[in-house]
């Protein structure tokens, strides 16, 4: 696999037709892809990952066309051990340029003066996913100057992924998803071909994690495996629907 230097680029909004794109890679590999977004988007490209269950598939793919990119980390300071860990053993064996984004409120903080958001209702939990996740990533997204954003989602996850199209804008960023259309087994075989490890938490039954307080173990009695997350009250959490910096932060300002 041939590693690309990623290079500043000027480029127009108008400047993509975003059909003729989706049409070209509607059979093409994810590297492929990309490599695309690397040529196009220059320094203006970025990923993000959770360091969730499969993430070294994304982090691996990534950075092995483009080894400086950087890879934006939200850290809720609700996160298992297990994934600090995970997520340090995997920023040193891949030398990732990484960025850690967190919440100003602290943990503590926001726990004195609000409660347990998660522990409340749907909108409690969405406050506090606005304000741990959505916000730290938007700030991101600005503060690196972002321009492309690769994301490792899948549609097989949520039914919002299922809606997804592997080239698309979200707010004024272009959105590049390589293995949208992969399945479980193909993830599971990259993982493998390339020795790469998997969140240690998938041994104890998590097929997807995130905070310590709303994720669990898959059972017998879920219909979809992000049944897991959230309390099962969501399926999302906000970071990948259209949202802009500035509801973003209105949505926050009665928290701070």
């Amino acid at each position: 696999m041939t590693s690309l230097q990623i290079q500043p680029t000027e480029f127009r909004i108008y400047d993509i037709n975003i059909y003729d794109i989706n049409q070209q890679f509607a059979h093409a590999d994810a590297v492929e892809m990309i490599q695309w977004a690397v040529e196009t988007f220059g320094e203006g490209l970025a990923m993000s990952t959770s360091f969730g269950i499969h993430s070294a598939v994304m982090l691996h793919m990534v950075t092995q066309v483009a080894p400086q990119i950087p890879v934006i980390w939200v850290d809720t300071g609700y996160l298992p051990a297990t994934t600090y860990i995970f997520a340090e053993e995997l920023t040193q064996r891949l030398n990732l340029n990484l960025k850690v984004y967190q919440s100003p409120l602290s943990p503590a903080r926001m726990e004195a003066l609000h409660g347990k958001l998660w522990a409340q209702d749907v909108e409690s939990f969405n406050r506090y996913d606005q304000l741990r996740k959505v916000e730290p990533m938007q700030r991101a997204l600005q503060e690196l100057r972002v321009t492309a954003w690769l994301a490792g989602l899948r549609r097989n996850q949520t039914d919002h992924r299922k809606t997804l199209e592997p080239v698309s804008l979200q707010g004024e960023l272009y959105k590049i998803l390589p293995i949208l259309n992969w399945s479980s087994k193909a993830v599971y075989e990259y993982l493998m071909a390339h020795d790469l490890p998997y969140h240690p938490l998938f041994d104890e039954g998590y097929v997807t994690v995130g905070d310590w307080h709303s994720s669990r173990p898959l059972t017998a009695l879920d219909d979809n495996e992000r049944d897991t997350r959230f309390n099962g009250l969501k399926q999302e959490c906000g970071i990948h629907l259209p949202q802009t910096l500035e509801e973003s932060k209105s949505l926050d300002s009665s928290l701070l």
